[in-house]
C-alpha cells in the first residue's frame, strides 16, 4: 500500500509556510458560516421559530438570549473533544476534516427544519463540528512554523484573525437580509454552502500542511502529567478567570445588543439597518484596527515601554469596560422613553473592537507559544474555554431573569456587568505581575520527507 507523503515538521525557512493560504481560505469560509448563523440566531428564535404544526412559536428575548449563550458555550466547551482527538489519536488534519463534515450536516438541519427540534439538532451538530475544529485550526497555524520563521508567528496570528473577521463582516451584513427577505431556509442554507467550501479548501491543502503526528493516548497522558507540562498548563489557567469575565460581556453584542438595537433609531445615511446588522461594525473595525495596532500603535507605544502580551491583555479588559459604559448610557435613555441613535452602539464598538484586538489576538498567540509541543490543541482549549465560561455566565444571568429569580431591568443589566468588568480589570493588574512562563516552538525539518 502506497503511503501518502506529508510534511511532519516545519521546513527550515525564513518565509511563510506553503500551507498558510489554504488555512486562511478555510478560515474565511468557515467563519462566514459560523457568524452568519450566530448573527441571525436571536432574531430567528424570537420571530421565525415554528411549532410542529407550522405555526409561529417564538421565544421571549430573555429565553432566546439564554439559549443563544448556551449554544455559544457548547461551541467553546467542545474543543476539548477535538483537542484530544487531534493531539492523541487522529492528528489535527483528520480531526478537522471529519468534524467539518458534521458541521455541514448541522447547517443542513437548520436550513430544512425551522422548529425547536430542527434548532436543537442543527445547533448540536454545529456545536460539535465548530467546537471540535476550533483548537485544531488555530494550533495548526502555529504548527507550520519552526525556529527560523517563528518571528512571523505574531504577524500570521494577526492575519489569521483578519481572516476570521473578513468572513464575519460579509456574513453579518448578508445573512440578516437573507432572513428578512427570503426566510430561514436561505439564511441558514447560505452559510452551509460556505462551510462545504471551507471543507473543500482545507482538503485541497493536505499536501502543503505540516501534519504533526498524534502522540497516541498512552504517551500523550505521560506527556500531559510531566511536571514541566503541568506547570505550563497551570500558568495559563491564571488567565482564564479574567478572560471569562471579558467574554461574558463581549459576546452580548450578538444577542443583548441586538435586542437593544430594536429600540433605537437605526437610520444611518438615509437607510434603516436591521437590528442584527449592527454587529457587522465589529468585524469591519477589526479589519481596520489589526494593521493599525500591529504596524503603528504597538511600535509607537514600544518606544516608551515594553509592549508585552500581558500588558495588551490588561488593556483589553479596560477597553471592554468602556464599551459597556457606552451601551449602559444608551440604555438609560431608552428606559427614559427616548430613542437614541444606533450610532451610540457603533461608538461602543470602537473600544469593544480595540479590546478584542488587544486581548483576543494576544491570548490566542500567547496560548499557542506557551503550550508544550504535543499539547498545542489542548492548551488552545484554555483560551476557548474562557469564551465558553463567559457564555455560561451570561446564559445563567438571562435564565435567572426569565424565571424571575433575578431582577435586572433595563440599564441595570448593563451596569451589573460593567461593575464586574472594572473590578476584574483592576485585579488583573496585580495578578499579572506574578506570571512566569516558557515559550515552546515546533522543531524544524531539514527536508520535506515524511
Amino acid at each position: 500500500m502506497t503511503k501518502s507523503k506529508y510534511l511532519t515538521a516545519p521546513i527550515k525557512t525564513d518565509k511563510y509556510p506553503p500551507g498558510i493560504p489554504f488555512i486562511i481560505g478555510n478560515e474565511i469560509a468557515e467563519r462566514f458560516c459560523y457568524y452568519g448563523i450566530n448573527t441571525i440566531l436571536l432574531v430567528f428564535m424570537t420571530h421565525n421559530l415554528l411549532n410542529r404544526s407550522g405555526q409561529a412559536a417564538p421565544m421571549s428575548d430573555a429565553e432566546a438570549e439564554g439559549w443563544c449563550h448556551t449554544f455559544a458555550a457548547a461551541v467553546y466547551f467542545l474543543p476539548i473533544l477535538g483537542a484530544l482527538l487531534a493531539d492523541a489519536i487522529l492528528g489535527k488534519y483528520l480531526t478537522i476534516l471529519s468534524l467539518s463534515m458534521v458541521y455541514c450536516l448541522g447547517n443542513l438541519a437548520l436550513a430544512v427544519d425551522h422548529t425547536r427540534l430542527g434548532l436543537v439538532v442543527g445547533l448540536s451538530l454545529i456545536a460539535l463540528g465548530a467546537g471540535g475544529i476550533k483548537p485544531c485550526v488555530s494550533a495548526n497555524v502555529g504548527d507550520q512554523f519552526g525556529a527560523t520563521n517563528q518571528h512571523l508567528l505574531a504577524r500570521i496570528f494577526t492575519w489569521f484573525y483578519l481572516a476570521i473577521n473578513l468572513g464575519s463582516a460579509f456574513s453579518t451584513v448578508l445573512t440578516p437580509v437573507l432572513l428578512d427577505k427570503y426566510g430561514p431556509a436561505w439564511a441558514f442554507g447560505t452559510p452551509g454552502v460556505f462551510m462545504f467550501l471551507a471543507t473543500v479548501i482545507f482538503w485541497m491543502g493536505r499536501k502543503k500542511f505540516v501534519h504533526i503526528p498524534p502522540a497516541r493516548p498512552g504517551p500523550y497522558l505521560r506527556e500531559l502529567f510531566r511536571r514541566e507540562h503541568m506547570k505550563a498548563l497551570l500558568n495559563l489557567l491564571i488567565l482564564v478567570p479574567f478572560a471569562t469575565i471579558y467574554w461574558s460581556l463581549w459576546n452580548q453584542n450578538f444577542y443583548g445588543w441586538v435586542a437593544q438595537a430594536e429600540h433605537m433609531d437605526r437610520h444611518v445615511l438615509g437607510h434603516e439597518l436591521l437590528p442584527s446588522q449592527i454587529q457587522a461594525v465589529n468585524p469591519i473595525f477589526v479589519l481596520c484596527f489589526l494593521p493599525v495596532f500591529a504596524y503603528f500603535i504597538y511600535p509607537l507605544v514600544g518606544r516608551f515601554f515594553k509592549v508585552t502580551p500581558l500588558r495588551k491583555f490588561g488593556a483589553g479588559l479596560f477597553a471592554n469596560a468602556l464599551a459597556f459604559a457606552i451601551v449602559w448610557l444608551a440604555q438609560t435613555w431608552i428606559d427614559a422613553g427616548k430613542t437614541p441613535s444606533v450610532l451610540w452602539q457603533v461608538l461602543a464598538f470602537v473600544p469593544l473592537t480595540a479590546g478584542e484586538v488587544l486581548l483576543s489576538v494576544t491570548h490566542l498567540e500567547f496560548s499557542y507559544t506557551q503550550a508544550p509541543k504535543q499539547m498545542k490543541s489542548l492548551v488552545m482549549c484554555l483560551y476557548l474555554g474562557s469564551i465558553a465560561l463567559g457564555n455560561v455566565l451570561a446564559a445563567k444571568v438571562n435564565f435567572m431573569i426569565e424565571k424571575g429569580t433575578l431582577s435586572l431591568p433595563g440599564a441595570s443589566y448593563y451596569w451589573f456587568f460593567l461593575k464586574i468588568m472594572v473590578v476584574t480589570a483592576v485585579i488583573f493588574l496585580v495578578v499579572s505581575k506574578f506570571y512566569r512562563g516558557k515559550t515552546y516552538i515546533q522543531d524544524e525539518a531539514e527536508s520535506q520527507a515524511a
